[in-house]
This record gives structure tokens, C-alpha cells and sequence, in this order.
């Protein structure tokens, strides 16, 4: 299973840190490089759980804002252009604070961010230093927009998940000369999560006691989001052909939900899927269906357009959006 992306804060809400433990192979947050930042802003239970290899802080270092081309080029560029200016003309748009509370770093590539940050007064040079002051808004901007190509520079596979609806639109958005057909899916009634108040330690006795189980759920699920991302024309048989392995799966894991003493809650996830371009002549957009039963729930598949990842050799393109406010019964 892949590591958990929480974006674009450094500390995840308890809800989602609990869903990574029992649903990933860990959780990763964007950090501050420098050591005292890095102290101060990290949790402590965070420092506990890189401590057992289940936490992983990834640095917003130069190599991570080369990603950025100049805009004309690249279509992440694009993105954050617009939403810069966007951001800049907005009545509420952020002020810069005095000390600084977030940087971001220069690069050969992504010049024109510093230019045009400062153009619009969202940014602040630091004599003899490598970055330059902004406010946690615009790197939260930045950070979205990056959080699906931030595995290139790195070994692990990382899944982008994010509980705010802008950063996954900031995530996904595609600039109209660059869109990909893409699937959504609601999976939230299948991964249960345990109920506010519950504490970590007994959410990593489950994780330990019932690792079988909610390692063939997920992998169930992958397949399911897999499948859907080859077989696009063709979204109800790759259901058909799950749907008892996916059962079978959900069931024994609901076993172990219910012998466990942990109360549990559903909340709304919505897994979106990046298919193939060729897709885009046989997937029609903003279209909705109903795919039938899986483990009990319908599963509702609805389309989209999203933007490309800029490392076409990655094969899986997952993101996630976790709605903290939408509870199922």
C-alpha cells in the first residue's frame, strides 16, 4: 500500500491520521526545512510516529519548486497563475505577517513565482537567504497544486489526501488547453474510521491485530480503482467482476470492526481516478450512475475533468477528498 499525502497543512486532523494508519502504509505532511521551524511546528505525536516508520515529513525544498515551469510551458504553472491573481484580487486576500509563518524556495525554474508574488505584494524577499516570506495561504496554493506530482523526486508511492475542498480543486483543476477524463468514486461507507475521542494507541493496537484484513480491503479497493482506470468503457463489468472479492473483503473487516471496542463513524471519501487520454473520445463529463451493490452500499461512479500529471510514467494518478462533515448512517 502506498503512504498517505495529507495536504496542505503540516498536522492532519486526528480523523485522517487515523485513516492513514488503518488504510495506508503511513502518512506523509509537507514540513519546514529548517530545523527550528520543523520543532515548532510538528506535532509531537507526529515525531512518535516517524519514530516507528509511520510517519514521513517531506521538505518543501528547491528541487520540489523546479516542478515549475514558466507558465506558457507547463500546465501546473498555469494553474497557479490563476489562482495567484485570483487570490490577489479577492477582498479577503491574505496579508503577509510579522515574524514570517511560511516560505517558499527559489529555483532556477520558478523565477516567475517570486516575480509575480511580489507583484502583487504576497511575498517578501529574505536578505541572504534562499527563500522568501509568504503567507500560509499561498503556500498552501503552492502545495496543492504540487501535491500530485510529489512522489516524482521520491521512492515512496504517495496518495494526495486532502479534508479541504479548495486544495483538492487547486490539486485537480485542469487549464483548458490541458484536461484528462477522469472517474469519481464514493467510498466512504466501505472505510469506516473510529469515532472522534478514540486514541491513537488503541487505533495502532487495531491496525497490528487486524493487519490481514484491512490490508486485503485496501487492496481490493486499489484493484477496484485500478480496473476502472484500464477498462473505462466498460466501468459496470469491472464492478461485476470485484464485487465479490470486494464483498468478501468488506465483510471480514467488518467482522473485525465490530469485535473491536472502538465506536466508528462513516464519512464521505471521494477517491477521483486520472484516466488515459485516449478516454476522453469515450468518457463524457459531469455524468453520474449508479454501478450497483458492493459490500452491501451502492457504489456511484460520476466523471470529471482533471489536469495531467507532468510524469506520465507514473501509473497509478489517485487523489482523495475527505469531507470531516458528511457522515453516512
Amino acid at each position: 500500500m502506498a503512504v498517505l499525502l495529507y495536504y496542505p497543512r503540516v498536522n492532519p486532523p486526528r480523523e485522517i491520521l487515523h485513516k492513514a494508519l488503518l488504510y495506508w502504509d503511513g502518512i506523509a505532511t509537507v514540513v519546514p526545512h529548517d530545523p527550528d521551524d520543523y520543532a515548532a511546528a510538528v506535532q509531537p505525536e507526529l515525531t512518535q510516529l516517524r519514530e516507528q516508520g509511520l510517519y514521513t515529513p517531506l521538505f518543501f525544498m528547491r528541487q520540489v519548486m523546479d516542478v515549475l515551469n514558466f507558465p506558457r510551458w507547463d500546465f501546473n504553472s498555469q494553474v497557479l497563475l490563476e489562482e495567484i491573481q485570483r487570490m490577489a484580487e479577492s477582498p479577503a486576500r491574505p496579508r503577509l505577517p510579522s515574524p514570517p509563518e511560511a516560505y517558499l524556495y527559489r529555483s532556477k525554474f520558478s523565477e516567475w513565482v517570486e516575480m509575480v508574488l511580489l507583484q502583487h505584494g504576497l511575498a517578501e524577499r529574505i536578505p541572504d537567504d534562499s527563500r522568501y516570506a509568504v503567507p500560509k495561504e499561498v503556500q498552501h496554493l503552492v502545495v496543492s497544486v504540487l501535491a500530485r506530482e510529489w512522489g516524482t523526486p521520491f521512492p515512496a508511492s504517495y496518495v494526495p489526501y486532502t479534508d479541504r475542498s479548495d486544495a483538492y480543486e487547486w490539486a485537480l483543476r485542469a487549464h483548458d488547453e490541458q484536461r484528462l477524463p477522469a472517474f469519481r468514486a464514493e467510498l466512504g461507507r466501505l472505510l469506516p474510521v473510529p469515532a472522534p475521542g478514540t486514541s491513537t494507541a488503541d487505533v495502532l493496537v487495531f491496525r497490528e491485530r487486524f493487519n490481514d484484513e484491512r490490508q486485503r480491503l485496501m487492496r481490493a479497493l486499489h484493484r477496484l480503482l485500478t480496473d476502472l482506470r484500464r477498462d473505462y468503457e466498460h466501468p459496470a463489468e469491472v464492478i461485476a467482476e470485484l464485487r465479490r472479492e470486494i464483498e468478501a473483503a468488506s465483510k471480514d473487516y467488518q467482522a473485525a470492526v465490530s469485535s473491536s471496542r472502538m465506536a466508528w463513524v462513516h464519512r464521505s471519501v471521494t477517491a477521483t481516478v486520472a484516466l488515459a487520454a485516449a478516454a476522453a473520445s469515450a468518457v463524457e463529463p459531469n455524468l453520474t450512475w449508479a454501478l450497483g451493490l458492493v459490500g452491501g452500499y451502492t457504489l456511484n461512479v460520476a466523471t470529471r475533468e482533471i489536469r495531467p500529471l507532468k510524469d506520465a510514467r507514473k501509473k497509478h494518478d489517485f487523489a482523495y477528498l475527505h469531507r470531516v462533515e458528511t457522515a453516512f448512517s
